[in-house]
């Protein structure tokens, strides 16, 4: 580690308490100079660093940069076992994944960025990434599962992404079959699975979960911005956010075969219950979605009183205005 890092994660440990700079020149064999020119890279980098003469410097609560130490500090149990991986800007985090399998990457991984340029949704549409005020990442587990619980995975990420939302702020998000999030009628996270498969085996070989949470951004472009929202929480860290959703997916998976999860996922829903249609082939479909089935399909009762279960696949389904 650079000096650089080394002292931020040492004010990181000691977020909101005053540390002199002969202290840390101390604790790194270094000079007071040296701790002062690494206070400043540090400062360059986003991290709001108070100084007061006689006292030293005190890292700010209020800074909110993206952090591999903090997001790894707060890992528990299976997470721990994640790398963490943080990149200022980048296409999209699931292609910066795919590009590590082809390198030949072996690691399970999670990579965050302040931003993509290219970032991507179910059916090929664009996932709006601004810088700083979302959260991008992506997670690459090697985790060879069975086809059939690795097509589930999308369900248990929205699970995973509304019980972190809930637990560190007083919403209740809901959940939009099969793979959006919402906060009331607005959209604050999409999530995107992919991955390869080894189906002379029946395995997965290796799962991409692309989540991408809309945290504080405001400025949507013309297309969403009637249906795109934020969290808009300013006491909510983007490294606190990452670092639950990665404990609570991960905690899903090691127990993804019971699909204890889906009770979860029916309580979140937004639409069982509802008039939705549905769009397959593009021909238009009306009904009321009963139900989620064990593998994460949503059972429809049609207009003409026939049943139906959807796959997620190329279907759209929308609440019925």
């Amino acid at each position: 580690m650079s000096l650089k890092e080394r002292i931020l994660a040492f004010l990181q440990i000691n977020s909101g308490k005053y540390i002199s700079g002969q202290q840390l020149a101390d604790e790194f064999g270094v000079s007071r100079n040296a701790v002062w020119k690494a206070v400043n890279q540090i400062r360059s980098d986003g991290y709001t660093v108070d100084s007061v003469s006689n006292k030293g410097y005190c890292l700010s609560s209020e800074s909110d940069v993206l952090s591999v130490h903090e997001i790894t500090d707060n890992l528990k149990d299976s997470a721990k076992n994640l790398t963490v991986l943080v990149i200022d800007s980048v296409d999209s985090t699931n292609n910066y994944a795919k590009r590590m399998i082809i390198n030949g990457n072996d690691k399970n991984m999670l990579i965050a960025a302040n931003e993509q340029t290219s970032g991507r949704g179910r059916l090929g549409r664009s996932f709006f990434s601004p810088k700083n005020t979302g959260i991008y990442m992506s997670f690459l587990l090697h985790s060879e599962l069975e086809l059939s619980d690795a097509v589930s995975v999308t369900t248990a990420a929205a699970v995973a992404v509304v019980k972190a939302i809930e637990k560190l702020t007083y919403t209740r998000p809901s959940i939009k079959w099969v793979n959006d999030v919402y906060l009331g009628d607005k959209k604050i996270c999409g999530i995107l699975t992919e991955g390869i498969s080894g189906f002379e085996q029946g395995i997965a070989q290796a799962l991409i979960i692309g989540i991408g949470i809309n945290l504080s951004t405001s400025d949507f472009p013309e297309a969403i911005k009637n249906t795109a929202g934020a969290i808009n929480d300013k006491k909510l860290k983007r490294n606190a956010l990452i670092s639950e959703v990665a404990n609570e997916l991960c905690k899903i998976i090691s127990e993804l075969p019971d699909r204890s999860y889906i009770d979860d996922y029916r309580r979140y829903s937004m639409i069982i219950g509802k008039k939705i249609d549905f769009y397959k082939n593009n021909i238009k479909y009306s009904g009321t979605a009963v139900d989620v089935d064990q593998s994460g399909g949503l059972i429809v009762k049609l207009n003409d009183g026939s049943m139906t279960t959807l796959t997620s696949g190329e279907i759209t389904v929308r609440l019925s205005k």
